[in-house]
């Protein structure tokens, strides 16, 4: 009830009453001194007469009451059960039509108009419908060829805004960058987490990301023509990845978001470990044979008086080991063939370039202040940036720990055909051991990466590395040898135009704002969400009922992404009552060898990271789940709205809130009905239209959701 009619039933109250009094009042008056000249005694007021006055009275009070409560019916609650079915029309589902309602002929009469405007209201959104179809029917066919062009492609392809979220991606990308997960029984479990909207930095290396995005911003700042930044990172399932980031620019040529290109490395390293071990192992093994030969031939040149038969056997000698020699290299030619032609890749990068990522590291991470003392700008290298500047970084860091060294300076000069870049300090001198240890440290090295010791990054760049110090100036430096390569003509990166970006894509993230811990100052429409159901062995979470069956499927920017979901049933390790089987037709037979709960729902936490979880009737979910994390060790943190709940919030006058009334209310088809996974999308459906909904009644951050959900008859119901 809201406070109009409130304020309506208290001056019906109040009006009621007064009515009553004053009628009493007037007739007790006139009876009492109708003809009469001393008091009416109390049987005079209990004759037939005045029954029948009494009776008369009383009919009439009735007969008002009974009118103002018909009236009350029928021009407030009537009027705002009308209002709640035109906001369904207008806002949810065109096709709802107001049914017979009670009321007098107005009310009637208002009913059938907003019929009629119902059946003009959907012949309007018919004709722009056939006009939007119409207008995008020229992009179908261009929307087919870049699917099958992605979906097609060897390389992983991943598009992200500036803040990181994952706005496109095809197969090959979730594929190289899946999660190693347990493998679930039926197959049904998430073998990754890239999604829509989801982050790259949490499967990528959050550092190699990070850099090279700052390596394009460098770029573009200097106005460099080369827009591409390469690293190597490895992916969650300790796959080696080599990535290719392009930026995406806006029409003022600034970065908005980046094109991530992957390519499965592992079997190549494994081919240049392999190549590593077989040149060392030629090495080795041909050492003994070129032994032989020179000493054979060393005695034939000393001593050429030797008889013809001494100069047999050494020449003998010489064709043997020669022979042998040669099969040696031949088989192995047959054999490793690949592996010998596999090689570290190496791109070319201005070198200034990499003194400015290695200046920004040493500043911003360690808080060393860098200087340049010689610099040569032309001079282009071959490197792996990533790699070179996380080796320095862990020996500054050293540096820094160890002796307390604060600032360093930096050259980078051509000699010959490599370069030589130092890095110079005071104050501070290494002696062979400590360096040694230092150089064979790992350098690159965190939890989801991997390790190259110093020396080994110096080594696969075909140089060397090694630090000495002036005594008389007290400078010591540490000089790394790296390649040169010759400048490449310019790659120019697409430009991809955020004004023409096609409309195919459906999601607008690119200046969209991320996650924040404020979740709840932050718009309904700006959200991402998992709307998640279960299915269960009963409904006494508390008297030992089991989750059997959970799904969920993800929103993201009002779009209910079907491909992106978790389906997964579990083995309860108890039976399930024929009651419960003949609601979600899950039999105990279809649970054997599933997994258990300790398996899936730590999976189902991380498919759930970072949205607000939506269910229909949550309170009942989210019972079971926390039955569960007190069990498992697990936390779930997410913010919870439920649609039963704020479907009562927009539809206050309607008695049902069932799944099955709110879905025919909104126009959304039941399909799959008592499965987690169908009961999810349905709910998803109808969560999507009770949005604008919301908005209607001023509703529209997440704080404001929960609020008024909560202010609702049925949040009370407790489990």
């Amino acid at each position: 009830m809201n406070r109009s009619q409130f304020n309506y039933l208290i001056g019906l109250g109040a009006g009621f009453l007064f009515l009553l009094g004053l009628v009493s009042g007037l007739g007790l008056f006139f009876w009492m001194t109708d003809g009469q000249t001393e008091p009416v005694s109390t049987v005079s007021l209990f004759s037939v007469r005045n029954l029948i006055l009494w009776g008369l009275l009383l009919v009439f009070l009735v007969t008002v009451g009974v009118v103002l409560r018909r009236a009350f019916q029928g021009y407030f609650f009537t009027v705002n059960q009308l209002a709640e079915e035109m906001s369904l029309i207008l806002s949810a589902n065109p096709k709802h039509r107001v049914q017979r309602v009670e009321g007098p002929a107005e009310v009637q009469k208002l009913a059938q108009t907003i019929n009629d405007f119902a059946d003009r209201f959907q012949s309007l959104l018919a004709d722009d419908e056939a006009k939007i179809q119409k207008a995008r029917a020229e992009l179908e066919d261009e929307r087919n060829r870049l699917a099958a062009l992605v979906s097609e492609l060897t390389e992983g392809v991943v598009v992200c805004n500036l803040e990181g979220r994952i706005l496109l991606y095809n197969n090959q990308a979730k594929q190289l960058l899946a999660h190693p997960t347990e493998e679930l029984a039926n197959g049904n479990g998430v073998s990754g987490f890239m999604g829509l909207g989801r982050s790259i930095f949490g499967i990528i290396d959050y550092d190699s990301v990070t850099h090279a995005i700052e390596d394009l911003g460098y770029r573009l700042e200097k106005q460099n023509s080369n827009l591409v930044s390469n690293f190597v990172v490895s992916a969650p399932n300790g796959q080696l990845i080599r990535a290719r980031m392009v930026p995406v620019l806006d029409q003022s040529k600034s970065m908005s978001g980046f094109v991530i290109t992957l390519e499965d490395m592992t079997q190549l390293l494994e081919s240049s470990a392999r190549r590593d071990r077989l040149l060392k192992s030629l090495t080795e093994g041909t050492r003994a044979s070129l032994a032989n030969i020179r000493a054979a031939i060393e005695t034939i040149a000393e001593y050429p008086e030797m008889a013809p038969e001494e100069q047999q056997q050494f020449q003998t000698v010489i064709r043997v080991e020669a022979e042998q020699l040669s099969n040696k290299l031949n088989e192995t030619m047959n054999t490793h063939a690949a592996d010998l032609r596999a090689h570290w890749r190496l791109e070319p990068m201005l070198g200034s370039n990499l003194i400015w990522a290695i200046r920004r590291r040493f500043e911003d991470r360690l808080e060393i202040t860098t200087e340049v003392d010689e610099l040569d700008e032309d001079l282009w290298l071959k490197v792996d940036s990533y790699a070179v500047v996380q080796a320095l970084s862990q020996l500054m860091h050293q540096l820094q720990a160890k002796l307390h060294i604060r600032s360093v300076t930096f050259r980078l000069k051509k000699t010959g055909r490599i370069a030589a870049l130092d890095m110079l300090w005071r104050d501070g001198p290494i002696d062979t051991e400590t360096l040694w240890l230092w150089q064979n440290d790992s350098s690159v090295s965190d939890s989801d990466g991997f390790s190259l010791p110093l020396n080994e990054v110096a080594e696969r760049h075909g140089g060397e590395i090694w630090c000495q110090t002036d005594k008389q100036s007290g400078v010591a430096y540490l000089r790394l040898l790296l390649p040169t390569a010759q400048p490449t003509p310019s790659w120019h990166a697409p430009v991809i135009h955020v004004e023409s970006r096609p409309e195919y894509y459906d999601f607008d993230l690119f200046h969209q704002p991320g996650q924040k811990p404020e979740l709840d100052q932050q718009a309904l429409t700006d959200l991402t969400y998992t709307v998640f159901d279960t299915e269960t062995t009963g409904l006494n979470p508390a008297a030992g009922d089991e989750i059997i069956s959970i799904s969920a499927v993800r929103i993201v920017n009002g779009r209910l992404l079907r491909q992106e979901v978790f389906d997964q049933l579990i083995n309860p390790k108890r039976s399930i009552p024929r009651t419960s089987t003949e609601v979600h037709g899950i039999r105990p037979e279809m649970l054997k060898g599933q997994p258990t709960a300790d398996q899936v729902l730590p999976q189902f936490c991380k498919f759930i990271e970072d949205t607000v979880l939506v269910g229909h009737n949550a309170a009942f979910d989210m019972r079971m789940l926390q039955i569960k994390e007190e069990e498992l060790n697990l936390r779930i943190v997410n913010p919870v709205l439920d649609t039963l709940l704020l479907a009562a919030v927009v539809n206050p006058n309607q008695s049902d809130q069932s799944l099955e009334a709110i879905a025919h209310r909104m126009d959304v088809n039941l399909f799959g009905r008592h499965t987690s996974l169908g009961d999810a999308i349905v709910t998803g459906e109808i969560f999507l239209k009770l949005i604008p909904l919301l908005m209607k009644q001023g509703i529209y951050t997440l704080a404001e959701a929960r609020a008024a959900a909560e202010r609702t008859y049925l949040a009370r119901v407790n489990y």
